[in-house]
């Protein structure tokens, strides 16, 4: 067998230790075995890191979103390669004793995603996430591994219809549940009203339809430099979604392919304040200063409440 091919494409920079030259036939055997050609593993290599679960409706669709990618990836030129990682659903396991595990995944899908891609040398990685741990555990990986790479958002549910006693309909969300709950517990709905609004809240996948940590994270993903922009607003299960997937991960091989986003994690670690006023803003849900932790930025909750200080004073002025 030859050497190693000559004119490999740009952007096959990390990856040329695991697939190329004589002495890395048996690893290409292994991947052959899989579907891949010898001529997808001379390209590019984009780690997919898919946090799907059938635990809940955020992640839910996560599978058709990771399809979309990877058509974006191979039309670039590239190969995608999945893999999964796990999820704890925040809103599922509230008041029980799982729910003492949801920040302890936070940390074992960073370590999980950075894992992965280290052993498998990975040119680039795309990160899809949906909750409210994995949304920022895929950043915190992101800014470790100092690949070009995007955590890409998959979207948020719609919101349900609840059909009224005077004919007409009702939008409601989960926090329509919430107040049911109390509602029931006060003796104002019986058990059949209560059952009704858990059956029309979450008519579909999606993560939570409301500004906590999901939306929030998406929202400030697009400021961190680190998602696509205008991309986050899509929701899951809008027909628009899987074309926006596409054309967000065909732009960003292209992106890698010229080593304009070399370290893009690492530089969007100090645009975390910028996010943060974003956050703050529309009051949502923060998780900044985990993933601010992974570079070189102070953001302390002092911090953060000096910044919410600042930012309300300028708009009280104003």
């Amino acid at each position: 067998m030859s050497d190693a091919p000559k004119n490999l494409p740009a952007g096959k920079t990390n990856s040329v230790v695991l697939t190329e030259g004589p002495s890395r036939a048996a690893a290409r055997s292994y991947f052959r075995a899989v579907g891949f050609s010898k001529e997808d593993l001379h390209k590019p290599i984009i780690g997919i890191a898919n946090t799907w679960t059938e635990v809940g409706p955020c992640n839910f669709h996560l599978r058709q979103v990771a399809e979309a990618v990877k058509e974006g990836i191979r039309e670039a030129g590239g190969t995608p390669m999945e893999f999964n990682t796990i999820t704890v659903h925040d809103g599922i396991t509230m008041g029980t004793e799982g729910m003492k595990a949801s920040l302890i995944s936070r940390e074992v899908i960073a370590d999980s995603i950075e894992l992965v891609t280290r052993a498998n040398s990975f040119d680039g990685l795309v990160c899809i996430a949906g909750c409210d741990k994995n949304m920022p555990a895929a950043i915190m990986a992101l800014a470790r591994l100092n690949i070009p790479g995007l955590m890409l958002y998959g979207g948020s549910i719609a919101p349900g219809t609840l059909h009224q006693p005077d004919g007409t309909n009702k939008e409601i969300t989960i926090l329509s549940v919430f107040e049911a709950i109390g509602s029931h517990a006060a003796g104002r709905i019986n058990d059949d009203q209560l059952e009704a609004v858990e059956a029309a809240a979450c008519p579909g996948p999606g993560a939570c339809g409301g500004q906590f940590t999901a939306n929030t994270m998406a929202m400030a993903g697009e400021f961190l430099g680190i998602s696509p922009m205008m991309i986050s607003g899509v929701p899951a299960m809008s027909p628009e979604k899987h074309e926006a997937s596409r054309a967000a991960d065909r732009t960003f091989l292209e992106t890698v392919e010229a080593f304009l986003i070399q370290a893009r994690a690492a530089r969007a670690i100090r645009d975390i304040p910028p996010a943060l006023v974003v956050a703050l803003v529309w009051g949502a849900a923060t998780g900044l200063a985990k993933f601010s932790a992974q570079g070189t930025i102070d953001l302390s909750t002092e911090t953060a409440a000096d910044m919410e200080e600042a930012l309300w004073r300028g708009i009280a002025k104003d």
